[in-house]
């Protein structure tokens, strides 16, 4: 079957894995580690790419992956995963204070828009294996999928908030067209958790299983729509996203020019100091 396997994408790091299954021709695997993006045209070739700041990479990590997708005319669907216990663990605590100047700002805002971006690019549709948490940019990029097949145990959280900063990277868009704008606010000021049954009750989640059943079942949604023909399917797709661009037109500029300002806050340095203190966090509001 004609489909595109991208496993992990996982921690917020960098890198990945592409390499074709020798097997099954059209099926590529994509993992993501501190070893940076690999490629192979027939099984796999490791490269180890130049160290770049953790947002820098994802970035890369979209930009380079996605390239060979569009090259891949016969795929008609991907399959993307997370490596370990997380799809994406989120933002590193000890990485935010280094992020305060205005160019490293700047870097921060372009390629979080670009990832986002070229997510809702890619014309083939995306089954997310959410094989662990999903957090902050993770969650968006989760719930920017097609298709959503969740671990029991896993769960999507934007906690933007709680470290004292703008719900950015597309979450004040995409949670408010999934779940509400009410229920969107709850989870987005709070943090609280979407949960895998509550996700499946909502409709976010089209299949709930256990943690080792995830890439066989999200396999099975994949061949679903590979065998659906692919003109209509991308075409949908495309349509489908147009409301969904139409939305980040709206808040993601706004929410990430907010964000960027609130990492020169003194709440947000209190969080971070409060995270590495482990001690709860006193907000003054400034």
């Amino acid at each position: 079957m004609n489909y595109l396997i991208c496993v992990a994408l996982s921690v917020a790091l960098c890198g990945g894995i592409l390499a074709a299954d020798t097997v099954r021709p059209n099926i590529l695997f994509a993992i993501a580690d501190d070893w940076g993006l690999h490629a192979g045209a027939y099984g796999t070739r490791w490269v180890k790419t130049p160290a770049m700041d953790r947002i820098a990479r994802e970035g890369l990590l979209f930009q380079n992956a996605y390239t060979p997708m569009a090259k891949c005319a016969p795929s008609r669907a991907i399959v993307l995963t997370g490596s370990g216990r997380a799809f994406s663990a989120g933002g590193d605590m000890s990485w935010f204070p280094s992020l305060r100047s205005p160019d490293r700002l700047h870097a921060l805002r372009r390629e979080g828009k670009q990832l986002i971006w070229n997510l809702l690019d890619v014309e083939v549709p995306i089954v997310c294996a959410l094989n662990g948490p999903a957090v902050g940019l993770g969650a968006s990029v989760a719930l920017l999928c097609d298709v959503i097949v969740m671990a029991d145990s896993a769960m999507i959280i934007d906690p933007h908030v709680q470290v004292g900063l703008v719900a950015g990277d597309g979450g004040a868009a995409i949670w408010p067209l999934l779940l509400g704008p009410l229920a969107a606010k709850r989870h987005l000021m709070l943090g609280d958790p979407l949960g895998a049954d509550e996700a499946l009750r909502l409709g976010v989640a089209s299949e709930v299983c256990p943690a080792e059943d995830v890439a066989d079942v999200a396999r099975r949604w994949a061949r679903r729509l590979a065998a659906q023909p692919p003109l209509a399917v991308q075409g949908t797709k495309i349509a489908v996203n147009a409301q969904i661009k139409q939305a980040l037109l709206t808040s993601f500029d706004v929410s990430m020019a907010l964000e960027m300002s609130c990492f020169h806050s003194a709440d947000h340095a209190e969080a971070v100091s409060a995270f590495v203190d482990k001690r709860a966090p006193e907000f003054q509001g400034r």
